[in-house]
């Protein structure tokens, strides 16, 4: 020991010996504190701070040894071999990190023994390397004992060093204790080995070029390894700093997971096996942590889902989508159950790989055991509701329906499925009217009139009200009104109860012979007209009727006889009423009407009617009794403006009517009183038409949808007056039916029609209205045989167009006419179809061999579903009675587009030509 301290004091550079152990010391702490990283990390990060404190402690002891080395004084000028110094800083590089690899692969105690023997016989291998790099004129001697002692006081003191090392003490000693006993070691080792060194001087030169400068080494040595040492130092100062930054957020983020107990929280790894647990998971499903970790999460399912695979479905779920959410019935671990709300999310890492699932859990049996209670209560009250006797509905303050019951439904015919909640109460009622009305302008227009009526009653307040429908139902409606402006409104089917009421109310106001209104009644519905027409700005007739000669019928045949054409005659005017038209019976035979209007010719079809139903004969007991009536009319307000005035007017025109050889109806107004001397005047100019040569007939083409091709031509009569000109069809076709002069003009259009298409070059169809009262007539088809042969036409190029009405007069007759026009060979197609009462019959009674859409329908085609339907259902109907249809009025390209989609058959319209006369160049173009 004397020997070695001998040896420090006067054989060193005292001052380098201290840089050398300064260094040393660095080298060691920088080692140790690099291998605590490398123990701490794992996978690649290990193996990076394992070579880090290998290189950098290798170095630092390396540096240790040559800067002592340095600071000995052989006596004689020394220098050092280049290669032999580099092999000795490997050699130290290599054992240190085989002294951190053994402490980190091995056990506790082989780790330690092992490091400590690889550091020791290291750097023991390091420092005689490093001593034979020395260069001398002399030489060196060893002495063995020193040697062997060194050696074993490196590698003791490396044992201790390695055996306090990462132990993760907090004191200021224990931690630098690891890096102190290996610089122990290492100065033991170097000083106790150069003790036992011997220098012999001799004479030999030695070649500076060949040797490294000690005074180079010193200071390369000394910033190199201050320089790596410093680097490693940070590095793991980084890596510490990061580290506890991460580990206070995972941390953090433990405490935050742990401390949630309304969710049950824990992850899953890839195969499902649980591998964390929190508080709350602990709480909800009555697992610990040592319970469930490491277990697989099926375990909170029933047998029946796992046999059926729900949890593996789930992970596969949250696999592919990232996310899986459902509700279902979980378990606990004592068996009870619980109503779960479940997320699974998938985690990945940093590459994409998936490392596992975050699972959280909350227990919802509070909320589904309160949302069951509302089901039930719910149900409970859709049960009651749905088994009301009244029709309930709920809406709210945008007209929106909410809900309402099944009586609501059946009260009203809806068909099935179409109301549902969030309706318009405008479409509602629009989709009642459409089902229970077949025409559907009427419909339109009545759903249009009970809307408006009905909210102006809803949003007035009115509380109460009774609705009367034309199929004899009577509904009580019972409104209301909600703070949010909607309302609850109910209704009530009170038609019998009504029927006895109003019974007793049709006899005060009603005649007993006839059931006719009596004065009474006749004088209140006037005043009730006359406030409509005064708020619509209209016009309201009365009509005061007279029968003639009517006294004589109760004289000549008894007032029994003449009870019974009254009753007759009642039956006659029921079937001309048309809705909003009234007519009373004041008593024996006076009668008196009403009806109010905006134009002039709704007024001169109301009489005309008037007119037919009182006139003609009625057959009592064998005897014909020629029946009739004078008519006077008084108008509002021009006439009146009072019921009594108005009344008392008529009266005065209806006996200027009876004083008349020639009038029948007179009018209060001497303005309109000219008028209808007109309209019979234009009766008479009709009888002398054909003589005149004032009729000519158009003609408008019809063509197929699908080619484009011309297939026909529909004929058309027009009318230039020598006085008046052009009068529009509308205006003298039904007068002709009225006056009779149809038939003469109807035999007349049928001739020249056929006359010009025989002379046609091609062989097109032409289509020939008959009204009603030509198809009446009993020669009809004699009258088109005798046509045919005449002007020569193919009979198959001759269509006749019927209407539904036609039939309807008399069926079983206008039956027989029309097979009989059948048997000569020319077809008939029903005309105007859909706007009938009973189009389906009439289809099933004859085969007709076309049907002709009318135009209504297409000019509403475009904007209203419900036309379209109509035309979609009037064509299905037509492909499977294998009956062709033809579809008037194509005005537009859509029209027509719509009809090509729907595989309609034939079209005729403005579109594809206007009525015309059929000139040469018609003739030509028609070819």
């Amino acid at each position: 020991m004397f020997t070695v301290l001998t040896c420090i004091t006067e054989q060193h550079n005292l001052s380098l010996v201290g840089l050398a152990g300064l260094i040393c010391f660095l080298a060691s702490h920088c080692a140790m504190v690099l291998l605590d990283r490398a123990m701490s990390s794992g996978g690649a990060a290990r193996w990076i701070w394992m070579l880090t404190a290998g290189a950098a402690g290798g170095f630092g002891i390396w540096a240790t040894h040559f800067v002592a080395m340095l600071a000995y004084d052989p006596g004689v000028v020394v220098g050092y071999h280049p290669g032999l110094t580099l092999v000795s800083l490997l050699v130290a590089i290599v054992a240190t990190t085989g002294a951190v690899a053994a402490k980190i692969a091995y056990g506790r105690w082989a780790a330690n023994i092992g490091a400590g023997v690889l550091f020791g016989a290291g750097i023991g291998s390091m420092h005689f390397t490093g001593m034979l790099a020395i260069e001398s004129p002399g030489e060196i001697a060893w002495d063995r004992r020193f040697v062997a002692a060194s050696i074993v006081l490196g590698i003791a003191f490396s044992i201790a060093a390695f055996r306090f090392a990462s132990r993760g003490r907090r004191s200021l000693l224990a931690r630098f204790a690891p890096a102190l006993l290996l610089t122990l070691g290492v100065v033991a080792l170097h000083f106790t080995a150069m003790a036992g060194v011997t220098v012999t001087p001799g004479f030999a030169a030695l070649d500076p070029a060949t040797l490294l400068s000690p005074d180079v080494m010193v200071v390369t040595i000394a910033a190199v390894t201050f320089s790596l040492l410093a680097a490693g130092f940070a590095a793991a100062i980084f890596a510490v700093r990061s580290e506890a930054k991460a580990a206070r957020a995972e941390r953090n983020f433990k405490l935050l997971v742990q401390g949630v107990t309304d969710y049950a929280i824990c992850t899953l790894d890839p195969n499902g096996k649980v591998s964390n647990w929190n508080a709350g998971a602990e709480r909800a499903k009555g697992y610990s942590a040592d319970d469930i970790v490491g277990k697989d999460f099926s375990l909170f399912y029933s047998e029946e889902d796992r046999r059926n695979g729900l949890p593996q479905r789930a992970l596969k779920t949250a696999r592919r989508e990232g996310r899986f959410e459902t509700q279902g019935w979980r378990y606990r671990k004592d068996g009870s159950s619980f109503w779960a709300h479940v997320v699974i999310d998938a985690i990945h890492d940093e590459s994409g790989a998936l490392i596992g699932f975050a699972k959280i859990t909350k227990d919802n049996s509070k909320q589904k055991a309160d949302a069951d209670r509302i089901k039930e209560v719910t149900h409970n009250l859709d049960v009651a509701l749905q088994n009301m006797g009244q029709g309930i509905c709920l809406f709210d303050g945008d007209e929106r329906l909410v809900l309402c019951n099944k009586r609501y439904l059946e009260i009203f015919r809806f068909p099935e499925g179409s109301v549902r909640p969030g309706m318009g109460y405008r479409q509602m009622v629009e989709i009642g009217y459409a089902a229970n009305t077949e025409d559907a302008a009427e419909a339109a227009a009545r759903a249009e009139a009970h809307y408006t009526r009905n909210m102006a009653l809803i949003r007035g307040g009115a509380g109460s009200a009774v609705h009367k429908y034309p199929s004899g139902k009577s509904l009580q409606q019972n409104v209301n009104m909600l703070p949010n402006g909607g309302w609850v409104i109910t209704f009530e089917d009170i038609t019998d109860r009504l029927k006895s009421e109003e019974q007793v109310a049709f006899l005060a106001k009603h005649d007993a012979l006839t059931g006719l209104p009596n004065r009474l009644h006749f004088g209140e519905r006037v005043s009730e007209e006359l406030m409509v027409a005064e708020r619509v700005r209209g016009k309201v007739a009365v009509v005061g009727i007279d029968l003639d000669k009517f006294k004589e019928v109760n004289d000549q045949h008894g007032h029994g006889t003449g009870d019974m054409v009254l009753v007759e005659l009642t039956r006659r005017l029921a079937e001309v009423q048309q809705e909003g038209e009234f007519v009373a019976r004041f008593g024996g035979d006076e009668f008196a009407a009403i009806k109010r209007f905006d134009e002039l010719s709704v007024l001169h079809d109301f009489i005309t009617r008037l007119e037919g139903a009182l006139g003609g004969s009625v057959s009592v007991d064998g005897f014909e009794i020629k029946t009739g009536a004078s008519l006077g009319v008084a108008i509002y307000p021009g006439d009146a403006e009072s019921v009594d005035g108005l009344l008392a007017n008529a009266d005065l025109a209806m006996y200027r009517a009876k004083q008349s050889l020639l009038e029948k109806v007179c009018f209060y107004e001497a303005a309109m009183d000219e008028t209808a001397r007109h309209r019979r005047a234009l009766a008479n100019d009709l009888w002398a038409s054909i003589h005149r040569n004032e009729l000519h007939l158009h003609y408008q083409v019809q063509k197929s949808v699908r080619t484009g091709e011309i297939t026909g031509y529909e004929v058309l009569l027009r009318w230039r007056h020598h006085a008046r000109g052009n009068i529009p069809p509308m205006d003298f076709i039904g007068l002709a039916e009225e006056c009779g002069a149809i038939l003469p003009i109807g035999e007349w259009v049928l001739r020249e029609a056929c006359r010009e298409a025989a002379r046609w070059n091609n062989n097109h169809k032409i289509a020939v209205n008959l009204s009603p009262v030509q198809l009446g007539h009993a020669d009809m088809a004699t009258v088109i045989a005798g046509i045919l042969s005449e002007t020569g036409l193919n009979p198959r190029r001759l269509e006749i167009e019927i209407t539904e009405s036609s039939i309807i007069v008399d069926k079983e007759k206008a039956l027989r006419t029309m097979r009989a026009i059948k048997a000569l060979g020319v077809s008939i197609a029903i005309d105007d179809f859909g706007t009938g009462y009973s189009s389906l019959e009439t289809l099933r009674s004859f085969p007709f061999d076309k049907i002709k859409l009318d135009k209504s329908f297409m000019a509403e085609v475009e904007t209203s579903p419900q036309s379209k339907a109509i035309v979609r259902a009037i064509l299905a109907l037509g492909r499977s009675l294998e009956v062709p249809v033809l579809a008037e009025g194509v005005e537009t390209q859509a029209q027509l587009d719509t009809l090509c989609e729907e595989q309609c058959d034939e079209a005729q319209g403005y579109l594809l030509g206007k009525p015309q006369a059929m000139g040469e160049a018609v003739l030509g173009k028609a070819a």
